[in-house]
């Protein structure tokens, strides 16, 4: 379900408003990161940019969470780019069965009523 509502997102001292685009330099600067190691999340899969070419990369503001969310995980756990995609992939099934359960539960409540 989308919204028109935007959100502002921060990270680092850097805030956007989430229905921006930024370029690979605007998410190195943000997060505080060499190219590399976006590029490494790109190749990995972690995130996507819209538009390819590492050279016109353009990646949504959505994707700034999620992308700080793979810096911490690499660092606070030590993890290599393909831990923190695999991490990441079973974050995000967790997510999924959490919500699937709670409309479970939802619906099993209302035929009891």
């Amino acid at each position: 379900m989308s919204s028109n509502k935007s959100e502002v997102i921060e990270v680092s001292s850097m805030v956007v408003d989430d229905r921006q685009e930024l370029t690979l330099d605007d998410i190195c600067i943000a997060c505080q990161v060499d190219r590399a190691v976006i590029v490494e999340l790109v190749d990995e899969g972690v995130v996507e940019p819209r538009i390819s070419g590492a050279e016109s990369w353009r990646f949504s503001a959505k994707k700034l969470p999620r992308i700080a969310r793979a810096l911490r995980l690499k660092r606070d756990l030590e993890l290599n780019i393909a831990g923190v995609a695999f991490v990441l992939e079973l974050l995000g099934e967790i997510e999924s069965l959490r919500k699937q359960l709670e409309r479970q539960i939802t619906l099993e409540e209302s035929y009891d009523e």
